[in-house]
């Protein structure tokens, strides 16, 4: 399998774009569906049974203990395993979508994404963010601090709360850990016992492998209560960075009355619930605690695209 059509795979979690004048999102689902159905190997012929085989019987497979397995690739990610899968799956989404060429947005994005990852207490991970090329409307997170918004949704942003509270959803799933745990619940982790000695576990290859053997249950996002549990903390760390609590639930309702059929969404709402029922969660679990919150919106200090 290649790979670099393998990360963009899962690439898939929360991001499609159209960059270059091509449809980025449904390259992937194509891509993925080719990887999906593709037959196994046919096996090597054997010998002619009229002629005597003075061979040794081939050793029965090695059957996985898939527990022990699991838990020694996924039980205690170190802060440097996990910054190596979401460096691995990064460069490979950069490589395809390139980030927009304007140094000041990045920058001011990355300076609103670090004030906000520091209020989650984080201490282990260097954060980086950047807007992507892309007129599709999305967010995306990789483990170990990779967030990325995408140019079409950062334009439909009207101050500077509502980007903290996008970041601070992504940042969320990336405190959370919630990319590692599809990871680590795949059915496909068996496969993994070709990279499983210490010699390829100490390669990027490995890092490819973890990748690969997710991309399936990635492609098709995170699970919805892990959505819902992103809003509720990503609404939280924006607080306590300043910002009014209501940034996030902002961007959720203006997303909710775009039309069902956009191509901009479609492949955000396939990975995602739908922005009305993740505002309606997201209103039952904070009900009035944020009522007392007095943040800032800084819409005079949001920078605008050109």
């Amino acid at each position: 399998m290649n790979t670099k059509h393998v990360a963009l795979a899962v690439s898939m979690l929360v991001l499609s774009g159209t960059a270059s004048g091509f449809d980025f999102g449904k390259m992937l689902e194509d891509r993925l569906n080719q990887e999906l159905n593709k037959s196994t190997p046919s096996e090597q012929k054997t010998a002619p049974t009229d002629q005597p085989s003075t061979a040794a019987p081939a050793p029965a497979k090695q059957q996985l203990d898939v527990n022990q397995l699991g838990f020694a690739l996924f039980g205690d990610y170190t802060p440097e395993q996990e910054r190596r899968i979401g460096k691995q799956v990064s460069g490979d989404l950069l490589g395809a979508v390139p980030l927009v060429r304007d140094d000041k947005l990045q920058r001011y994005v990355n300076q609103v994404g670090n004030w906000v990852a520091l209020q989650s207490g984080s201490k282990d991970r260097v954060w980086h963010f950047g807007v992507l090329d892309t007129e599709d409307i999305n967010a995306f997170a990789a483990p170990g601090g990779y967030v990325f918004v995408t140019k079409g949704l950062y334009r439909r942003l009207n101050n500077e709360a509502e980007l903290a509270g996008v970041l601070g959803h992504e940042i969320a799933h990336v405190t959370q850990r919630h990319h590692l745990k599809v990871l680590k619940q795949s059915s496909l982790i068996g496969a993994l016992g070709q990279v499983a000695s210490s010699k390829a576990q100490k390669s990027d290859q490995a890092v490819q492998n973890l990748i690969g053997n997710g991309a399936e249950m990635m492609a098709r996002g995170l699970d919805k209560n892990a959505e819902f549990e992103a809003d509720r903390v990503g609404m939280v760390y924006a607080a306590r960075a300043g910002y009014t609590p209501w940034g996030l639930p902002d961007v959720l309702q203006d997303l909710a009355g775009l039309p069902a059929k956009d191509a901009r969404t479609s492949l955000l709402y396939k990975t995602h619930p739908h922005p009305a029922d993740r505002l309606a969660t997201l209103g039952e679990s904070v009900g009035g605690h944020f009522d007392a919150v007095q943040g800032k919106d800084l819409a005079s200090r949001f920078y605008r695209i050109r």
